[in-house]
């Protein structure tokens, strides 16, 4: 990080906690949003790791209006709008900002394969209708597309664009997303690769979007800090776990598979239960009592709280 920019720092990409019946746990919702305020984390909702593609829009205002009550005067909260139709995400990122939603994030409409000018034209079509700023997310992971640098430095000076989240895992793709960005005052850079996290903050990156940040985000904010501080060696320290926990829910499982498991170790600390959205499903009970336990030998080793 270097410097001050109204869009940085630790933006938690939250699961959408379910009642049994498909309905947004409203309880769950003051528990997770709690847990991210006392870490000084900021909330992002509706997101790949908020299953926001299943979600009925009723769930996802249900969400929305949930989470802009209880968002405090220091938070951003931030708002996924992505969806293959541009007219429902224009009348879905309006009605997020009418209920109070700071900023929204879209990706790739991911039907067609799109040719570098139509990414282009899609981002300022989506822009231009919109009432507030928007974040690009580039997720080469579910959209089998990867919005090249260009054409997102050339869609950096639209107005209302204001910063990019990147998912994929390239470390060129890193450095010379920073070479262009770090030091742009009106634009942000947003790590979605947790396994350099630590690496694109000391590099000059923005933020971080964790989405193991739902579980501890204290281990965010402290990686953050270290890095503020010059700490080098605590930032990747703070990597390290960051690693250990994720692997915990996500190595030898799908996305879908390892979203559930996030939950799972979330009920482990009375945050949310795990209902998942159809298509995605639970594991089997025997699976859930291996992660808990699982979870529970890692919290003693690395001597973490939540």
């Amino acid at each position: 990080m270097s410097m001050k920019k109204k869009y940085q720092g630790v933006v938690v990409p939250l699961v959408t906690p379910l009642t049994d019946a498909y309905k947004i746990d409203g309880t769950a919702v003051e528990k997770m949003l709690a847990n991210l305020q006392i870490n000084e984390a900021m909330p992002f909702i509706l997101g790949t790791t908020g299953e926001s593609t299943s979600l009925p829009m009723s769930v996802k205002q249900r969400y929305v209006k949930e989470a802009a009550r209880l968002k405090s005067a220091d938070t951003v909260l931030y708002a996924g709008i992505s969806s293959n139709c541009l007219e429902e995400s224009v009348d879905f990122a309006n009605y997020c900002f009418n209920e109070g939603v700071d900023a929204v994030a879209a990706t790739l409409p991911s039907y067609y394969a799109l040719s570098e000018s139509q990414m282009k034209r899609y981002f300022e079509q989506l822009a231009d209708q919109l009432n507030g700023p928007l974040i690009i997310y580039n997720i080469f992971a579910t959209t089998r597309m990867s919005i090249p640098i260009p054409v997102i430095d050339e869609l950096s000076y639209h107005p209302r664009i204001v910063g990019i989240k990147d998912s994929e895992r390239s470390t060129d793709r890193l450095s010379e997303s920073l070479t262009l960005w770090a030091n742009r005052p009106d634009f942000s850079h947003f790590m979605g690769w947790a396994a350099r996290s630590a690496h694109a903050l000391l590099a000059g990156s923005d933020g971080l979007v964790p989405s193991t940040g739902n579980l501890f985000p204290g281990l965010y904010r402290d990686m953050l800090k270290a890095v503020q501080e010059g700490n080098e060696g605590k930032a990747y320290s703070c990597q390290n776990q960051s690693d250990a926990f994720g692997h915990l829910y996500q190595v030898g499982r799908t996305l879908g598979e390892s979203l559930w498991a996030l939950k799972v170790l979330m009920q482990e600390y009375d945050l949310c239960g795990t209902t998942m959205m159809p298509p995605l499903q639970p594991q089997s009970e025997q699976e859930e009592i291996q992660l808990k336990a699982a979870l529970i030998e890692l919290v003693e080793k690395e001597e973490i709280q939540l």
